[in-house]
């Protein structure tokens, strides 16, 4: 199941937590604009990566929630379980990376790349 919430408008990428990831996670939604989205992939390896410190959000075994901070990166997270994550590389935003569960891997992270190069 799905922790994330994505739209993909024609200037923008909404992701919005869902339920209580809102809380956990400090964030009702992060909207990018197509400009900053340098690509994405599905990787499931996320699981063997350092994550970093959180500050603020949750990290309670395969969940993780929230902003860490690793390698001079902050990055977004929010998921459950490493089989279904997406990577969202960004350029000149207040997170490097966004680290997302959602139902269809394969299928978003297609249709990510393809309005990002556009």
């Amino acid at each position: 199941m799905s922790n994330n919430n994505l739209k993909f408008t024609d200037a923008t990428l909404v992701v919005e937590p869902l339920g209580l990831d809102k809380i956990w996670s400090f964030k009702g939604s992060i909207e990018v604009p197509w400009e900053h989205v340098r690509g994405a992939t599905h990787d499931p390896g996320m699981k063997n990566e350092p994550k970093g410190f959180r500050c603020p959000g949750l990290r309670m075994g395969e969940k993780l929630a929230g902003t860490f901070h690793s390698d001079g990166e902050k990055l977004f997270w929010n998921l459950s379980g490493f089989e279904n994550t997406v990577v969202i590389e960004l350029a000149d935003e207040n997170f490097a990376r966004l680290v997302l569960t959602v139902d269809d891997p394969v299928t978003t992270v297609e249709r990510i790349n393809e309005l990002a190069s556009a």
